[in-house]
């Protein structure tokens, strides 16, 4: 479940030495602002392969959240700034907790994701993939087994207990800022896009050379 979450970090306006913010939420006029001044931020994006090929930012690189989690500290180890960035805040706020686990320095958080940028006007690359956002998604399988289960307790009335377990789900996945199902969902084909190289992620994103 994609729902909007920010780290805990109190958001400032002050800047570091290095001319990064001090906090680690950014918004996106702030990233338009690193990225022109410093070549050496790396923008992340956290979805899953399929969403990134359907829409991204130009210059960012795609290592799923799912596959983040087994090379966290490859990751970290990057000593470029990074700034996380997904559909509307939570994955990233998720990727950002694994990667500051592991030890990662300057990395920032773009605050309400790529429905954010999108809506500052800024500029994104789109491909021929039509692969819906994990929220849309996780919508549709949620409402779809809901109204299943509640037409088949006309008939079955312990199918009513289908649709309370997808709520039970949903108020978890909202508490707890994940989301089971949508992790189910990253792992099948059609959300895997070309699939992801951390090894050859990683060398791009040493050298610069965004896909």
């Amino acid at each position: 479940m994609t729902n909007t979450a920010t780290p805990t970090t109190t958001q400032s306006t002050s800047t570091t030495s290095a001319g990064l913010p001090g906090t680690d939420v950014i918004d996106a006029q702030t990233l338009r602002d690193l990225v022109a001044a410093d070549p050496l931020v790396r923008i992340l994006d956290v979805r899953t392969g399929g969403e990134f090929d359907s829409v991204h930012v130009p210059g960012s690189y795609n290592v799923p959240l799912d596959t983040l989690s087994e090379h966290a500290r490859d990751l970290a180890d990057l000593e470029h700034p990074v700034v996380l960035v997904c559909k509307s805040g939570a994955r990233a706020d998720q990727a950002h907790t694994k990667l500051t686990g592991a030890g990662k320095q300057r990395l920032h958080l773009l605050e309400g994701g790529l429905d954010a940028w999108i809506a500052s006007g800024g500029d994104v690359v789109r491909g021929t993939s039509e692969t819906w956002a994990m929220d849309r998604q996780v919508r549709l399988v949620a409402g779809t087994i809901s109204l299943v289960g509640i037409l088949t307790s006309i008939f079955v009335p312990k199918a009513k207990w289908l649709a309370g377990g997808v709520a039970a789900g949903l108020t978890f996945s909202a508490v707890s800022n994940t989301c089971a199902m949508g992790n189910a969902l990253a792992r099948l084909p059609y959300n895997k896009g070309r699939g992801c190289d951390v090894g050859a992620v990683l060398d791009e994103m040493r050298n610069g050379e965004a896909s």
